[in-house]
């Protein structure tokens, strides 16, 4: 299902494409966060691709029902956590998080800085491994930092008015994704 309507911003069909370009083989097996999850598009994708487990992080009523719809008409119900909530509120409570991730996807709202006041929180060592990468998907026009305490930018891809900003948890020395 596609949601209807201009308050749900699904990533485009490309910019899906080239991350999981970017990603290749570390989708396989991995567990994904899927932050601002929407209608679950990426997280679903992801599990296709052989990811072993998706936390979709959503509070929007109406992107979680076609989330589940989609979840469900894909037959990929059991291998997905879905947590109805602000993604602030998941970010602090440590016991929703079932362990580390090996992949942070977020796709805050555009035109805000929400992207980069969220960085911070996903540089904990309780959410992410030295191996993981953090991808925040932005307006182009919204400049990220090249360091955010310990999450380094790898790298940067555009597509229009859409970036893909790749992070990398670091202590002296960077990891490519």
């Amino acid at each position: 299902m596609r949601p209807q309507g201009l308050d749900l911003r699904p990533t485009p069909d490309r910019v899906r494409e080239a991350l999981f370009s970017i990603l290749g083989t570390r989708i396989v097996g991995a567990r994904l966060l899927d932050l601002y999850a929407g209608t679950g598009a990426v997280g679903i994708e992801a599990l296709s691709r052989g990811a072993q487990r998706v936390t979709f992080v959503e509070s929007n009523p109406r992107s979680l029902r076609i989330l589940r719809a989609n979840l469900n008409r894909c037959g990929l119900t059991s291998m997905a956590d879905i947590h109805t909530c602000r993604v602030a509120g998941f970010l602090e409570q440590a016991g929703l998080w079932g362990g580390r991730y090996d992949i942070v996807f977020a796709d805050p709202p555009y035109h805000t800085d929400e992207g980069e006041k969220l960085l911070p929180s996903l540089a904990s060592d309780a959410i992410i491994t030295r191996d993981s990468v953090v991808v925040l998907e932005h307006f182009t026009k919204v400049m990220v930092p090249p360091r955010v305490t310990r999450l380094l930018l790898l790298r940067q891809y555009r597509y229009g008015d859409t970036t893909l900003s790749v992070f990398g948890l670091t202590t002296d020395g960077a990891h490519s994704p």
